[in-house]
């Protein structure tokens, strides 16, 4: 089977000066603000309900540590969204032309002015929550430059570390509470899980702009077919994981949540077989995102 993805050119706008609206709702989808809201929902869940105990939501909202790690998380991962957009300009004209933010609405020396500006913030955040989570918000920012730089126009390592990433919301919780820290550990699993595997359908979603800029992604080094199977292998070990893991946690809540999420996981897979444009792939890429938002809501009953 081949693959094909449309050779249709998008044509953008010349750049023109942009009034103010256009730079706040520019600067806004730059960094992604539904996924940063969805990062402080995740950490507030998980506090409320993982942590717990739950009975205490009034006083553990008003703590001063969980603003703290919150606003790191999230500042920290804006930051991270401005440099991955820096650094993708050429890639972003060809995938999505459409959305692309610098270079348009912001100047690159702006992006840049306000990546170093978000993470400093995030990381004295952090410092104000303690040692350990302004460690984490550090090696946070370092590998979110390196992946945005470098990682991420190789071949898995770019998809690992995208996937460890999205787990660090709930690892941070585990480093600094010590209640219930296998249950958050078990969440931080499922979020790694279901991440790496759209990571992975993303570069198939983006080949066409990643082959022309050189990217070693492994839909390129591998073929889509390839990449496919695999894909398919992480899916065979993902889904026994949690259900080992609900297993030990002896916690049969969990396991009829990841029973009633097989549903879909099952309908991705399937239609995964058949996908071979780019639209195909997004919408691939967007129900992942509906599996990850059913585990983190299922929080609220663990």
């Amino acid at each position: 089977m081949r693959y094909i993805w449309p050779q249709k050119t998008v044509m953008v706008s010349p750049k023109k000066s942009a009034n103010f609206s256009d730079f706040v709702f520019g600067f806004l989808r730059l960094v992604r603000w539904p996924n940063l809201l969805m990062v402080a929902i995740t950490q507030y869940l998980g506090r409320l309900f993982l942590v717990g105990p739950a009975a205490n939501w009034q006083v553990s909202l008003r703590e001063n540590a969980l603003f703290f790690i919150v606003g790191s998380t999230v500042l920290v991962a804006a930051a991270g969204y401005i440099i991955n957009d820096y650094f993708d300009v050429k890639i972003d004209l060809v995938n999505k032309p459409r959305r692309v933010v610098i270079g348009r609405y912001l100047k690159r020396r702006w992006a840049m002015t306000f990546h170093h500006g978000l993470n400093m913030l995030g990381c004295t955040l952090g410092f104000f929550a303690g040692k350990w989570v302004f460690l984490i918000s550090v090696c946070s920012a370092t590998l979110l430059w390196f992946y945005s730089s470098y990682f991420k126009r190789k071949p898995f390592i770019g998809n690992f570390v995208v996937a460890a990433l999205s787990a660090l919301p709930l690892v941070v919780l585990a480093v600094y509470y010590s209640q219930n820290r296998n249950l958050v550990a078990f969440y931080a699993l499922f979020a790694f899980g279901i991440t790496l595997i759209r990571e992975i359908i993303k570069d198939m979603e983006d080949l066409r702009g990643d082959a022309s800029q050189g990217c070693r992604t492994l839909p390129i080094a591998w073929g889509v077919r390839r990449t496919k199977q695999f894909t398919y292998f992480l899916i065979s070990l993902f889904i026994p994981t949690l259900f080992v893991a609900a297993h030990l946690l002896q916690n049969l809540f969990l396991a009829w949540v990841f029973a009633v999420l097989l549903l879909p996981i099952a309908w991705l897979t399937y239609r995964l077989v058949f996908a071979d444009t780019r639209r195909e792939f997004g919408a691939l890429s967007q129900l992942c995102k509906i599996i990850m938002l059913g585990g983190i809501l299922s929080m609220v009953g663990a």
